[in-house]
């Protein structure tokens, strides 16, 4: 039972007042002594006892200082401010799903009090729990709209929700209240670069430099929005004073292999895209990040060789399950199937089932393997884990398919779940001929790559960079417009189901989660894949070749799109379920998690699409 709380004499509360400005001032042992003896004159004090849980805190004493915490508690459970400063313990020590109970009851014990919300908001959002912590920020704000930094983890908490806009909101109220928030520009710089706003992203991370921005994550925005509005040479310059400044910084280094990689215009004569990134994993060996990034290029671009190479000297260095994981990925490639299973069930044992990626991974081997039912096991490991994990659906449908199970059918229904739509013509264009020789038009110009990206799915062809929509374009905002029109047509018509991974999560309408286009030259294709950043994906055929859009045989599926057959390098032999022709103005429109690719087709004429993932608007 609860003691009655005791209350402190004036004196008693000087001397803890004494005591807060010894610990401010530095001197938690001082502080400490005073703290102690007003808890031992007063030890039903919530407030001696507070005071006491911080001087011992903030002398590392971590066990003493909790139960200081937990008697002032006791004494007082709905304390805002014992609450608040206990949940930053739990934070220091790595307990932060405690932290947030205890911020959530702070919150609630001072419901009007904007700071308790703002700590609620941003310890959900460290959590990963964008949508509550939206919830939570967006009651800050409203209760102190002046609050800068409560807007700012809005920003923050709206942007891991996928909600640009709202995010973009949030940083243009924080730049307001405080012009000088470096951050607050480059986080705003970044949101516009997603949005499809690269021209407008540019102007807002100058501002983040003259107002002290120093970091890397700066240049590798700017180089980024540079790409977007095809600027090639700047970017690559840009990033190549990155890497001079911040040599150990992965994700620029990174993008120098990419650039060069898509963009042989910007390479200097002789020089090889992996060559920076191999010079500066062989000067920093020990900066783990930059090694990792480089193992993942090297297995992204099949250099699996040099990557199992690196990864075992990793390994010796200073083991974990990661590696033990990426081995055996990179034995699967060389189709060293006996040791890479060793490893796999290895990793198993102490991943479980937390991690769905390595699960993702898992399941795959077991496909190559022929163990089918264990492959649908980490399959369903995967989707309980992250039920909207379009890759562990993926792979799971294909378990069931080679198992014979008939709910192969239910997940996929190839006949219902996938639709060619009709787009109407938008207004102000004559007829479709006109809107799509407009749409082509605006488009080519973005196609300045010269080989496909090492990531995607694309072999012989090119990707537009960044977002397309967005961009300050008539025709391609016109065509947003249109495909999303259509695709509200499309949703409203499909089926209700709460028991079904995608027709659950139908809502009126969409939120465009990425968005492109890709020009396909004779002899190119999209091997077969998923989405895995979507809900629903498509693709808007904007241009087709003679030798697509004139059949002669009907039986000449060259140029088509195809559904259901999983990717080649898995070694099933499985035939596509559904293979549909292609027709201009049409919107394909399937689930993100259902493995789709095209036939390659010989032609002088490009194959046009414009290609997007959508995620449900609720």
């Amino acid at each position: 039972m609860s003691r009655a709380p005791q209350a402190l004499s004036a004196a008693q509360a000087n001397r803890l007042q004494a005591a807060f400005r010894l610990l401010q001032a530095g001197k938690p042992t001082d502080a400490l002594e005073l703290a102690r003896s007003v808890a031992a004159e007063a030890p039903a004090a919530p407030d001696a006892q507070h005071a006491l849980a911080l001087c011992l805190g903030a002398r590392g004493e971590q066990q003493p200082a909790e139960q200081a915490f937990r008697r002032a508690l006791d004494l007082a459970p709905r304390h805002p401010l014992v609450l608040g400063n206990y949940a930053k313990f739990l934070q220091k020590a790595g307990r932060a799903t405690e932290a947030v109970a205890a911020l959530e009851t702070a919150a609630q014990a001072a419901p009007t009090d904007p700071q308790a919300w703002t700590e609620l908001g941003i310890a959900m959002l460290k959590q990963g729990q964008a949508g509550r912590a939206t919830g939570a920020l967006e009651r800050a704000v409203a209760l102190r709209p002046e609050a800068a930094r409560a807007w700012h983890a809005l920003g923050n908490a709206r942007r891991a929700g996928d909600d640009l806009e709202g995010a973009e909101a949030a940083f243009r109220r924080v730049v307001v209240l405080t012009p000088g928030s470096a951050s607050a520009w480059v986080n705003l710089g970044v949101v516009l670069r997603l949005l499809g706003r690269p021209a407008e992203s540019l102007p807002c991370l100058e501002a983040a430099r003259k107002a002290g921005y120093t970091g890397p994550e700066l240049m590798d925005a700017e180089a980024g929005a540079l790409v977007d509005v095809g600027r090639f040479e700047a970017a690559v310059d840009t990033v190549r004073a990155l890497i001079r400044e911040f040599p150990e910084y992965p994700a620029g280094q990174v993008m120098l292999v990419h650039l060069l990689w898509e963009h042989g215009s910007v390479l200097a004569p002789g020089e090889d895209p992996f060559g920076v990134i191999r010079s500066a994993v062989r000067d920093h060996p020990d900066h783990r990040a930059l090694q990792l990034a480089y193992v993942g290029l090297l297995l992204e671009s099949r250099q699996t060789e040099e990557a199992l190479q690196r990864i075992r000297a990793l390994r010796a260095r200073s083991d974990h399950h990661l590696l033990v994981a990426l081995e055996a990925n990179a034995l699967e490639i060389l189709d060293q199937p006996e040791q890479a299973g060793v490893l796999y069930e290895q990793a198993h044992r102490v991943f479980g089932a937390a991690d769905p990626s390595f699960l993702n991974a898992y399941a795959r081997y077991l496909l190559k393997s022929g163990r089918w039912d264990a492959a649908a096991l980490r399959a369903t490991e995967a989707t309980q884990t992250n039920p909207h994990d379009q890759e562990a659906w993926a792979y799971l449908g294909t378990a069931w398919r080679l198992t014979g199970d008939p709910r192969e059918h239910w997940l996929c229904d190839y006949e219902q779940l996938i639709d060619l739509v009709e787009v109407e013509p938008p207004a102000g264009y004559a007829g479709m001929g006109e809107f799509l020789a407009a749409l082509e038009a605006a488009l080519e110009p973005l196609h300045q790559a010269r080989r496909e990206p090492i990531r995607q799915s694309l072999r012989g062809g090119s990707q537009t960079p960044g977002k397309l929509f967005g961009r300050p374009d008539a025709v391609i905002d016109a065509t947003r417009s249109a495909l999303l029109k259509a695709i509200e047509r499309r949703v409203a018509a499909l089926p209700a189901n709460p028991d079904h991974p995608f027709l659950q999560r139908k809502a009126r309408s969409v939120r465009f989660s990425g968005s492109w286009s890709v020009k396909l030259r004779s002899s190119g294709k999209h091997v077969n894949h998923i989405h895995p950043q979507g809900w629903m994906s498509s693709a808007f055929y904007v241009s087709l070749p003679p030798s697509v859009r004139e059949k002669a045989d009907e039986e000449d599926t060259a140029g088509y799109i195809q559904f259901g057959q999983p990717p080649v390098e898995l070694g099933l032999g499985l035939p596509p379920r559904r293979v549909i022709r292609p027709r201009a103005g049409y919107l394909a429109l399937f689930p993100s998690y259902m493995w789709h690719g095209t036939v390659p087709f010989e032609d002088e004429a490009p194959r046009i699409t414009v290609a997007f993932d959508m995620t449900p608007l609720a």
